[in-house]
């Protein structure tokens, strides 16, 4: 029986331009996004540099670009954050049927741009909403690294097969899946986390 839903956050209840940064960056005269950056890259989102040696090291390559606008170009993939998905996050917790666990690949710059987006008091709202909140740049691990899947469910006491998580990356829920957590590979282009109660295997547990 599923007793544990684990939320991804960018494209599952935040909308995201996944394409704006490296359009972003492009227009500033970056062209290529090498795999050094990317390295980069995900070495913030683990939270292993801080946020200053992660704009210095592309602020250094590229002289050309102010801090500033690095910045803003890093966070323009973030958007909007809909109403009707906060109604219905707080109304499921509100039912207390099962524990919520939200699990994102997200970087410090980009946790304060969804803040601004969103509000503090919207964003405390959803964030209250969660047994437990983690982020990739505070706890050290990511997405579809399998230990981060196993941290949750030793931090948390789980069982993998009582447990659904929801993220609209596939090489993530094939990732979970692997470890025995079923889970929904969501399309953000025509699916919407307030229908995962039409699920089947929400349906049948």
């Amino acid at each position: 029986m599923i007793n544990t839903l684990i939320f991804d956050f960018g494209d599952v209840f935040i909308n995201l331009d996944k394409p704006a940064i490296e359009r972003s960056m492009n227009k500033l005269g970056i062209s290529t996004i090498t795999n050094e950056m990317l390295e980069i890259a995900m070495n913030y989102e683990k939270g292993l540099i801080s946020t200053d040696v992660f704009i210095t090291s592309f602020t250094k390559k590229f002289p050309m670009i102010s801090n500033k606008e690095f910045t803003i170009a890093w966070n323009s993939i973030i958007l909007d954050f809909p109403e009707h998905r906060l109604t219905f996050i707080e109304h499921l917790a509100s039912l207390k049927k099962y524990k919520l666990i939200l699990l994102s690949n997200t970087n410090e710059l980009h946790i304060e741009q969804v803040i601004e987006n969103m509000s503090l008091d919207r964003y405390l709202r959803f964030k209250n909403c969660f047994d437990q909140f983690y982020l990739s740049h505070e706890i050290k691990l990511r997405k579809p690294d399998h230990s981060i899947y196993e941290f949750v469910l030793i931090k948390n006491n789980l069982i993998a097969k009582n447990c659904f998580f929801i993220d609209d990356t596939k090489e993530n829920t094939d990732a979970a899946s692997i470890l025995g957590i079923r889970a929904w590979n969501n399309n953000p282009k025509n699916e919407d986390v307030i229908d995962l109660f039409n699920n089947s295997v929400l349906k049948n547990s």
